[in-house]
C-alpha cells in the first residue's frame, strides 16, 4: 500500500487538509514525509500523531485557502452549495400582504429562499475561503433575522432593524456581528454598527465586507484573530479592523482555521439572497 493510500485511512482533520491539495502538491509532501518515516523509523499512526505532520497540515490548510477561486452564486440553481434542505430559488420575492412577516415568492430563478415556511438548515458554500472579499445582497421580511458567517464561523447579522434607534445588545442590529457565548460568561464581545442603515422591510439591501481570516503559526497556534476590515451597508461603512477572538454564537464550527466556507443561516426567520461574490484576496 502507497503513503497516500495508508493516508486515506486517518479520519482526522489534518489528514484531510493534505488529502485535499492538488496532485502535484500531495505528491511533494507525501514524498518529503515518506522520507521522515523511514529516517525516524516511524509508524504511520505515529507520523500522523507527529509534529511533522501537524505542521505540514497547517501548511497545506494555508494553501488551500490561499487556492480558492472567485465564486459567483447567482441563484439560477442550487449548484455551489452543500447539503440544502428546503432552501429554493425563485424569481422575486416581496412582503406577503397578508402577513408583513413572511415572503411572498415569484417563480422563477434568480435568488435563493429558505423554503416555503422561511425556515429551514444552513447553507453552505462548497468553496472554502480564508482572506475574502465579499458581496451579498438580501431582503428580509419584518422581524426576521439572518446571518452571514464568514468561515462559517464569524457572523454578520441579518436582522430587520429599520428605524430602530437603540437594540437589545451590541451585535443583534442588522450589520452587527454578532457576539459570541458561553455558559459562564453569555453574550460577549458583539459590535454594534457604527450607523442603522437599514432599509424597510421587503426592500433589498447589501453588505460588502473585507474579512481577513485568523493567522497560525506552523505548529498550528493562533497568531493572530480574525478581523473583518471593512463592512458596508447599503454604501455606508459600519465597521473597520474590528477583530473577534473566536467563533460567534451559532456557528457552525467551533475551532478556528485557516480557511472555510460561508454560511448563510436559514433557521431563524424568512430571508432571500442575490448577486453573493466571493473573491478571494491577499491580506498580509
Amino acid at each position: 500500500m502507497n503513503m497516500n493510500a495508508r493516508l486515506s485511512q486517518f479520519q482526522s482533520p489534518v489528514a484531510a487538509d493534505v488529502r485535499r491539495l492538488k496532485p502535484q502538491c500531495k505528491q511533494s509532501l507525501l514524498t518529503s514525509a515518506a522520507t521522515v518515516m523511514k529516517d525516524a523509523r516511524l509508524s504511520v499512526q505515529a507520523f500522523v500523531s507527529s509534529s511533522f505532520f501537524r505542521a505540514a497540515a497547517v501548511l497545506a490548510s494555508v494553501w488551500l485557502a490561499g487556492a480558492a477561486e472567485p465564486v459567483t452564486l447567482t441563484g439560477k440553481d442550487l449548484q455551489g452549495w452543500r447539503q440544502t434542505g428546503e432552501w429554493m430559488i425563485a424569481k422575486a420575492v416581496a412582503l406577503d400582504p397578508l402577513d408583513a412577516k413572511k415572503l411572498a415568492l415569484t417563480p422563477g430563478a434568480g435568488l435563493y429562499v429558505n423554503g416555503a415556511k422561511g425556515r429551514t438548515i444552513n447553507l453552505l458554500t462548497e468553496a472554502e475561503f480564508g482572506d475574502v472579499e465579499a458581496h451579498v445582497e438580501f431582503c428580509l421580511p419584518k422581524q426576521s433575522n439572518s446571518g452571514v458567517y464568514f468561515m462559517g464561523r464569524y457572523e454578520v447579522q441579518l436582522y430587520d432593524s429599520f428605524g430602530v434607534a437603540k437594540d437589545k445588545y451590541p451585535g443583534i442590529e442588522c450589520g452587527g456581528l454578532y457576539p459570541r457565548w458561553t455558559q459562564a460568561r453569555g453574550e460577549f464581545e458583539g459590535h454594534s454598527p457604527r450607523v442603522n442603515a437599514s432599509r424597510p422591510p421587503g426592500a433589498w439591501q447589501s453588505f460588502d465586507v473585507v474579512f481577513r481570516a485568523p493567522r497560525f503559526d506552523a505548529a498550528g497556534k493562533k497568531t493572530a484573530n480574525a478581523k473583518f476590515v471593512k463592512v458596508v451597508h447599503n454604501g455606508q461603512v459600519i465597521h473597520e479592523n474590528v477583530e473577534l477572538t473566536g467563533p460567534t454564537r451559532a456557528a457552525c464550527f467551533e475551532d478556528e482555521k485557516p480557511a472555510g466556507p460561508i454560511m448563510l443561516q436559514g433557521d431563524h426567520g424568512p430571508v432571500a439572497y442575490r448577486n453573493l461574490r466571493f473573491k478571494p484576496v491577499d491580506l498580509n
